[in-house]
């Protein structure tokens, strides 16, 4: 898709939003391309997906309302408040640091602030892109591999696979919630006493003094997977064929956009080397045992890069906080 199409395409009225919302207009600090197009492995059938940055207003930072995204699913736009942002690139969260690592010609609208953003970018990345990328990455893979676990598998590989997605999910379940440690709860694959079931999934928990909502969470999520799973029995094989091809290259997009961070090298969204690899990726052109391989070869990558990265343990808060007030201060005072 043509970038100044899409440049033409947010002035029309569709996009009248952008220029009328009270939080968006002059205060839209950065609009850029993101999905597909952002990462150069858009097809014809493509969504424009539009991702930015805006400023809050006054009542938002010192009053009683608030403000964290603005959000239009008809066009697939989400417009980030500033300090929303920031905690989000704070936390190597792959999907905003891509708004601060796309092309010049991408970029839709800047202003001056804006720009202050995406040339400090180096004051957000951490070796905390370790687990953001790497967690986005694995809950890619066990995606793939569930959706490939279809009726003829034996039961006891499905149940490895339902196992495995809970478990690449455990990271993710202690940052959100109170922590806990493995042996506190433990998920493992032992012989079933039930009829025509080989194995099964058991858990053992033991916990003490534990927040019951915190609990109630974890559960819910585990059994998401679990019932997302069950799903799978109904599948429409010919249209799903096509979506686990975008998360196999996805899967890959984000190893080798995370490789290159925690080897210094910025955030690069556009996959200008990879572009063709991705699509054909995409096209079905690779069996899915080649694409685990690929795996394979570019998650080395990613731990080689990981266990020798430059990057400090934790981003640079207080010059974070001082861009911050800058923005603000210039902005709003």
């Amino acid at each position: 898709m043509d970038i100044n199409f899409i440049k033409e395409k947010i002035n029309t009225a569709e996009y009248d939003f952008l220029r009328t919302d009270p939080h968006l207009g002059n205060n839209i600090l950065i609009l850029t391309t993101a999905g597909s197009i952002s990462y150069g492995t858009n097809v014809e059938t493509s969504d424009t997906d539009i991702r930015g940055v805006t400023l809050e207003a006054k009542q938002d930072i010192m009053g009683l309302s608030s403000f964290e995204q603005f959000e239009d699913r008809a066009t697939d736009t989400v417009i980030y408040g500033l300090k929303k942002f920031i905690g989000l690139c704070l936390n190597s969260n792959p999907n905003v640091l891509e708004i601060l690592g796309t092309r010049e010609d991408h970029l839709l609208a800047i202003t001056k602030e804006g720009r202050l953003l995406r040339d400090n970018i180096n004051l957000f990345l951490s070796k905390k892109a370790i687990t953001s990328f790497g967690s986005y990455a694995t809950a890619q893979l066990r995606r793939l591999q569930n959706a490939l676990a279809r009726d003829s598998y034996p039961h006891k590989e499905k149940e490895q696979h339902i196992l495995n997605s809970i478990l690449g999910q455990m990271d993710h379940l202690k940052r959100t919630y109170k922590a806990f440690t493995d042996s506190e709860i433990q998920l493992y694959i032992d012989n079933s006493d039930k009829k025509d079931v080989e194995t099964e999934i058991f858990i053992d928990i033991n916990l003490s003094h534990y927040p019951l909502r915190d609990f109630k969470n974890i559960y819910c999520d585990m059994n998401n997977i679990v019932k997302e799973y069950a799903k799978l029995n109904h599948r429409n094989s010919k249209k799903d064929e096509l979506h686990l091809n975008k998360h196999a290259m996805h899967l890959i997009r984000l190893l080798v956009t995370g490789t290159e961070i925690l080897e210094g090298k910025g955030v690069n969204t556009y996959r200008e080397k990879e572009r063709e690899l991705f699509l054909d990726i995409r096209k079905g052109k690779y069996s899915y045992s080649e694409v685990f391989q690929m795996v394979d070869e570019y998650e080395k990558r990613f731990k080689l890069a990981a266990a020798n990265t430059p990057l400090p343990d934790e981003p640079d808060y207080k010059g974070v906080e001082d861009l911050m007030i800058e923005i603000y201060r210039e902005l709003m005072f």
